[in-house]
């Protein structure tokens, strides 16, 4: 456990880290920053490079170039101080099944070099963090995937370190692990910065404060998800459902917004039908659609701007980053 007198303006930074294998170039100026108690995604397709940037963040692989720093300590040059910094869970995390819970925490603990006299309380503090205690005494190969990886978290918080590097600690869990391992890492908030490898979407949007998007190697996005929905997604949707034709809206919408768009999406019954307005980014019709259109004397039910999750602006990221590498 390490003990710091100052803290730095960042836990973690990465500047132009790139990993070639000869010919075939796995990740490629991959910088971004990760401040003191921040839970930041790390996302991207299968062999987009997340787990090759941990391995390198972790002191596990060199970068062919570019800099790792944890804590303000190099990576590559003061690889000792800057683990005692750091806890790294990779996606396949072996266990020992022979030992029991307490047992192997114990082992650890006294291998991350926490003190004699704290061992105990550290190990009690992990398990209760990671709701551990009552199966402290059950071998590890009795254990289901979800609690094997609450022994892998357990683990990394042994010795307090600044920054956890999480690989997929969800993958393979049923949905009621995956909401205990997610209330887990929301209470980490503010006491460690966490970096969650995750392709799964839904679990980073409800858990982490930003989000960095790779794809083919190299970072496409990054930023907090509202500023990215701005900068992907622009042009948002409204769901309309309204008694008219569609001719009849386009008209209407056309007046307030020459570059949108309106498409019919269902018949509701009885005269009412629902359809799907996009407006043009900066169009005033935004805040006045609803007052806009019963003011043109539309009979109209409902109007809801539609909400771009994670996955539409993981998708957009990716698509446009396809679209650029073709041309």
């Amino acid at each position: 456990m390490a003990d710091d007198v100052t803290q730095p303006e960042l836990a973690l930074e990465a500047n132009r880290l790139t990993k070639r294998y000869g010919a075939l170039t796995a990740i490629e100026d991959i910088t971004f920053k990760v401040g003191p108690g921040e839970i930041v995604g790390f996302l991207g397709p299968n062999g987009a490079g997340k787990s090759t940037t941990l391995r390198i963040l972790a002191g596990r692989l060199l970068a062919t170039s570019g800099r790792a720093t944890i804590w303000g300590e190099s990576v590559a040059l003061e690889p000792a101080k800057a683990k005692q910094h750091l806890a790294y869970m990779p996606e396949n995390n072996p266990l020992p099944e022979d030992l029991r819970i307490r047992e192997y925490l114990e082992l650890r603990a006294r291998l991350k070099g926490v003190e004699e006299d704290q061992v105990e309380l550290r190990v009690d503090q992990s398990m209760h963090d990671c709701d551990l205690q009552g199966r402290a005494g059950m071998l590890i190969a009795h254990l289901s995937k979800g609690f094997r990886q609450r022994v892998g978290i357990a683990d990394a918080l042994l010795a307090e370190p600044k920054i956890i590097l999480l690989d997929e600690p969800t993958i393979g869990l049923d949905p009621h692990q995956i909401l205990g391992i997610r209330d887990l890492l929301r209470s980490l908030r503010g006491k460690m910065a966490v970096l969650i490898s995750s392709h799964i979407l839904a679990e980073v949007e409800q858990v982490c404060d930003r989000v960095i998007i790779l794809n083919r190697g190299r970072i496409v996005a990054q930023g907090r998800t509202d500023e990215l929905r701005r900068d992907l997604l622009p042009s948002r949707g409204h769901r309309v459902v309204a008694a008219c034709t569609l001719a009849e809206l386009e008209r209407l919408t056309r007046a307030m917004d020459t570059q949108s768009t309106c498409r019919e999406v269902r018949m509701v019954g009885d005269g009412w039908c629902e359809f799907r307005i996009t407006l043009s980014p900066d169009s005033a019709a935004r805040d006045q659609l609803l007052s806009s259109l019963v003011s043109a004397g539309l009979r109209v039910r409902e109007v809801a701007e539609e909400q771009a999750g994670l996955e539409d602006i993981f998708l957009a990221a990716t698509r446009r980053d396809n679209r650029e590498v073709r041309t």
